[in-house]
Order: C-alpha cells, then sequence, then structure tokens
C-alpha cells in the first residue's frame, strides 16, 4: 500500500523553494522550553545549596556566643538533613498534585522564615526550630526529588547529562556561598549570613513564579528528545492524597531488594558527604591550626571540581552501567577518607589539595547513576521512589553529623569517624555491585 496525505498541498515553482529554505531556518532557530525550565531549576537549586551551607560555617561562632556543644549544634544540622530528605518523597507527590511553581516558593519562603528568625534567638530549642525544622522542610521540598521530576517530566534525550547539570547545582552554590558567608561571619558576625540567606530565598520566588513550568503539554510541547507519539511530558493527573501516592509508592518498593540495596548505598553517601564533611570538614581543620575562612574556602572549592565531576557523571550515566560507576565512586571515596586524617594540618599543603580536587570529583557524581537506576526498576513512580532514597541518604547525613559531633567532643578529634566513614564507603560499594538490571522504557 502507498501512504497518502490528501490534507497537505504540496506548493509548486518559486513558492516552493522558498519554503524549504524557510521552514528549516525557523526550526532550527528554536530552542527546547525545557533547557530554561532546567535553567530556572539551576538557579534554584544553587540557593538551595547556599541555605544548607549556612550552619557548617557557623558552628563554631555559635559556640563561642552562647556556649552550646558541638553535639548540640550538629543535632540542629541533623535535623535539617534528616527534614532534607524525609519531606522529599512528600514534596514529589505534592509537586504532581499542587505544581512546581507552588510547591517551590512555599519552600523558599519557609527558608527565608528559618533563618531570618535566628537573629532573635536566645536558646538552644529555637535553633532547632528554626535551622532544623523551617529550613529542613523548606529545602527538603526542592531537593533531588525536584532534579529527578525536572528531567522525568522534560526530557527523554540527555536525561543523564541534565540530572548531572542540575545536581551540580548543588556544588555551585556552595562554591558562591561557603567563601561568602565565612567573611560575613568573621567580619560581621554570624547573624548576617543569616539575614544574607533569608533574603537570596526571597529574591529567587519571583524567578521560580514567572518561568517555572510543569509540563511540556501545558505550553503545547512534549518533552525534549520524545520520539514521535511519544507520550512523554503529558500532564497527569492527581486527584489522590499525595501523601498516600508516596507511602504507596514506599511500599511497592520495599518488595524490590534493589530498593534496600540502593537506599542503603544512598544512605552511606550522605554520612559520607554533607554529614560528616560538609558539616564537620572547616571545624576539623580547625582543630588542626588552620583558620576557618581557608578551610571554607577549601570546602568550596569542593564545589569547583564537583560541578565538573557531576556533570561527566550524568554523561557517563546515559553511556555506561550505572551499577559499575557507583562501585568506583564509593570505593575511591572510602580510600580518600582513610587517609584525610593524616593530610590536616594549620596550611593547605598539596596533599590537601590533592584530596580536594579528588573529593570534589566524587561528591555528589552518585546521584545521576542512583536516579538512572531508580527509573529503570521503578518506572513512572521513579521520582518519588528516589525520594525515599533520598532519604536514606539524609538519615545517614543526620547521623554522621551528630555522631562525627560526638566523638568530636569525646576523642577531641575526628579522626574515629574518617576511619568510621571510609569502612563504610567500602560496602556501599558492594551493595552497589549486588543491585540487578530491569530495564523499564520511559
Amino acid at each position: 500500500m502507498v501512504a497518502v496525505r490528501p490534507l497537505v498541498q504540496r506548493p509548486s515553482g518559486r513558492q516552493s523553494r522558498r519554503v524549504t529554505q524557510i521552514l528549516p531556518t525557523k526550526k532550527a532557530a528554536r530552542v527546547h522550553l525545557a533547557w530554561a525550565v532546567a535553567a530556572v531549576g539551576f538557579v534554584t537549586l544553587i540557593g538551595a545549596a547556599g541555605f544548607r551551607s549556612v550552619p557548617s560555617v557557623l558552628l563554631d561562632p555559635l559556640h563561642d556566643e552562647f556556649g552550646w556543644s558541638h553535639a548540640t549544634i550538629s543535632s540542629a544540622v541533623s535535623i535539617n538533613l534528616l527534614l532534607y530528605g524525609l519531606i522529599s518523597p512528600f514534596a514529589a507527590a505534592l509537586m504532581d498534585r499542587l505544581g512546581l511553581r507552588r510547591v517551590v516558593s512555599g519552600a523558599l519562603v519557609l527558608i527565608a522564615l528559618g533563618s531570618g528568625l535566628t537573629i532573635f534567638m536566645t536558646s538552644s530549642w529555637q535553633l532547632l526550630l528554626c535551622w532544623g525544622l523551617l529550613v529542613g522542610v523548606g529545602t527538603g521540598s526542592m531537593s533531588m526529588t525536584f532534579v529527578a521530576t525536572i528531567t522525568g517530566r522534560w526530557f527523554v534525550a540527555r536525561r543523564g547529562l541534565v540530572t548531572g547539570i542540575l545536581t551540580a547545582a548543588g556544588a555551585t552554590g556552595q562554591l558562591i556561598f561557603l567563601p561568602l558567608i565565612a567573611n560575613l561571619a568573621t567580619n560581621y558576625g554570624w547573624r548576617v549570613p543569616a539575614l544574607v540567606a533569608a533574603g537570596t530565598a526571597l529574591a529567587v520566588v519571583p524567578l521560580v513564579l514567572l518561568f517555572l513550568r510543569d509540563y511540556p503539554s501545558d505550553v503545547g510541547l512534549t518533552a525534549y528528545g520524545a520520539p514521535e507519539g511519544s507520550t512523554a511530558g503529558q500532564r497527569v493527573e492527581s486527584t489522590g492524597s499525595s501523601a498516600l501516592r508516596a507511602v504507596t509508592a514506599l511500599w511497592t518498593a520495599m518488595r524490590r531488594p534493589a530498593f534496600w540495596l540502593l537506599a542503603g548505598g544512598f544512605a552511606i553517601c550522605g554520612a559520607s558527604t554533607n554529614g560528616l564533611i560538609g558539616t564537620h570538614f572547616v571545624t576539623a581543620a580547625h582543630d588542626h591550626g588552620m583558620p576557618a575562612t581557608t578551610a571554607a574556602s577549601l570546602l568550596a572549592l569542593v564545589g569547583v571540581f564537583d560541578v565538573g565531576g557531576t556533570i561527566v557523571s550524568g554523561w557517563l550515566t546515559d553511556r555506561w552501567d550505572p551499577r559499575y560507576l557507583l562501585i568506583g565512586y564509593y570505593s575511591l571515596r572510602g580510600l580518600s577518607l582513610l587517609i584525610l586524617p593524616s593530610l590536616l594540618g594549620p596550611t593547605a599543603q598539596p596533599s590537601v589539595w590533592v584530596f580536594i580536587v579528588f573529593y570534589g570529583l566524587d561528591w555528589v557524581a552518585t546521584v545521576p547513576p542512583t536516579v538512572a537506576l531508580c527509573r529503570e526498576w521503578f518506572g513512572v513512580d521513579g521520582p518519588i521512589v528516589f525520594g525515599w532514597v533520598f532519604a536514606s541518604h539524609q538519615i545517614g547525613a543526620a547521623l554522621a553529623a551528630t555522631g562525627a559531633g560526638a566523638i568530636r567532643d569525646v576523642q577531641g578529634s575526628y579522626n574515629l569517624a574518617w576511619y568510621l566513614a571510609g569502612g563504610l564507603c567500602a560496602a556501599a560499594a558492594l551493595m552497589s555491585a549486588s543491585i540487578g538490571r530491569r530495564l523499564v522504557t520511559a
């Protein structure tokens, strides 16, 4: 049979030549809106990283002013980290129900309140309320599940690469905010950076309301790279309870060993990054005589290399088996943590720079392959399931933040914390090696 398209008239003569010349030019000039949505998400996630970086720099100033122990102050960080993860799956379901713009803008307002109100606190429970509860819920509402939601809705092609770029926004935010916060705290006291974080959160709200869109179908598009006839990027109405959907997705995922292996490995990932290095590196370096501003700059430099490492990891995830990437990342991270105690000193020696470069490349490179495996195993519920996997990441981070602070209070150093984290990373590599493959079409 011959396919016939009777509704299309073929122009003739000069008109035909004009059409063939003009139409390709218009098509080539058009940039898919998915890239604009990803850009807005990138800026938002930069801010979220900045808000989370405030407590790690202010541990010593708060200890000096109020006399609170490192364990007490670290508890506020632990609550923040814990909520940052536990809120994630519910936020992902809520984004399906209320939309990205409402959820993200509301989260930014919560962060502004939590950070701004700290300047009035006089007791430790207020620190737990502001930095722990308010900022934790706010940042948790636009965490890595925000990344998974954007890439899942707006992209079919380049998903891994875009996941890596958006994940790298956290490192970029760390790079921008850590030196700024450290300098402000040193020169003007800890209250000024708290107010800067609050003002930054409010400044991002108009950007989210103006430019962020929920689905490609809302503006008459399909997802970037979707094949002809694909339903990728079409709005899926959610009429049920967001909390019920999040819990149902968890219950379904828990029946598969892959979920527990991913969650266990990611819990160790959180313990060895946000919970340990992200929270305690500045204080640990200061214990060895290094100025706090120098240590904060080194931690920010982790973000420089993290940007490249995470983007490359996303690119590799589009091409290689994600399990093998995770095995390599966790193994190398564990080795670097085991040698860290011998590297720290009053100055940034070349060996410390090597650690910073190496650790930066590996910092959150685990996110793109973990998101890819969640999508493979759990299909359309992948972003929500990743939210639960990410919750385990933050549980590990919270335990490490409090545990390392307690080790520092009892032993006077962080050495035992580094060694424990290195051994746990070896266990995460073994967990990753045990995950099977299950291909699920997008």
